[in-house]
């Protein structure tokens, strides 16, 4: 059996997938790997990626299928005791298995930080930076509160009887809070790092901050009474302001990229209105169809 599965879910292009499936390719020379695509991109995607990448386990879903959905159907699927979740615009470096291998020999989950590997148009570096300010590089070794989704390693034993946050559409903050709420620490291996090589149209990241906002701000109020929806709502007002100057916070502490932040603010704003704006109509209307919009 291979001693590592790899998730990934197939939402964006074909090109995107590609690419994290090549880099794949030249880890699996070092590390067997299960490799694991959760494909809702139709046949004709499938079809490529049995020519260009025949070593991979293809599970095709409906296009409405959501992202958390589609890890939970992988885990089900796989009989590795070790399992990474990544996206399919991330490229993994040359040895980042054996180093995740490594982390799940101390601890039960093992993340890592993300750095930009889309960096020839300030959209995409606008777009990364606004979203992965947090997981810039270095982060500090030791426990976390929090861990990125997708540059992380589980043993799937301590994931299996939560996989019913998944199927109903709950993203890895709720799936981590359920662990920590059980005493198990999610542990940051800062030397854990993947690339983030996604191209974006303006419209197309605009749009996904959006979703994606209203999709968590719709699962988080989905209980509660209608005050306290309207509450939730009102604050949300404040999240733009607050999220821009987070953002410049985090990158000028880190001293990494300045040159490319002073340029991307103008972008930048505009990215934590939508992001916001998300937030307001989740807390206010729910998730609606955001949650399977969500790339």
């Amino acid at each position: 059996m291979n001693p590592l599965a790899v998730i990934v879910p197939a939402v964006n292009t074909l090109g995107d997938l590609l690419g994290c499936l090549a880099a794949l390719s030249r880890e699996r020379a070092r590390t067997p790997l299960d490799v694991l695509v959760v494909n809702r991109l139709g046949e004709a995607a499938g079809a490529a990626i049995r020519t260009d990448a025949p070593w991979v386990r293809i599970l095709p879903v409906p296009e409405s299928t959501t992202i958390p959905q589609m890890r939970a159907l992988a885990f089900r699927e796989t009989k590795c005791e070790a399992v990474a979740v990544i996206e399919d615009h991330v490229i993994v470096p040359a040895g980042w298995a054996a180093r995740g291998l490594a982390g799940l020999r101390s601890h039960a989950v093992v993340g890592g930080a993300v750095e930009n590997a889309a960096t020839e148009t300030l959209l995409d570096w606008a777009a990364f930076l606004c979203e992965y300010s947090h997981c810039l590089p270095p982060l500090p070794e030791g426990e976390a509160e929090w861990l990125t989704g997708n540059n992380i390693v589980y043993r799937r034993a301590v994931v299996e009887k939560h996989l019913g946050l998944l199927d109903a559409g709950k993203w890895e903050n709720a799936l981590h809070d359920a662990l920590r709420s059980e005493g198990i620490a999610l542990w940051c291996d800062p030397g854990l790092i993947v690339g983030h090589k996604k191209h974006y149209t303006f419209w197309e990241y605009f749009s996904q901050r959006y979703l994606y906002s209203r999709s968590y701000a719709g699962a988080r109020a989905a209980d509660a009474s209608a005050a306290k929806k309207l509450a939730m709502g009102a604050a949300a007002f404040a999240l733009p302001p607050l999220l821009f100057a987070r953002t410049v916070q985090r990158i000028l502490a880190k001293g990494q990229h300045t040159e490319k932040l002073w340029p991307s603010l103008p972008l930048i704003s505009l990215f934590v209105l939508a992001w916001g704006f998300g937030e307001v109509v989740g807390y206010w209307f729910g998730a609606g169809d955001s949650l399977a919009r969500v790339k």
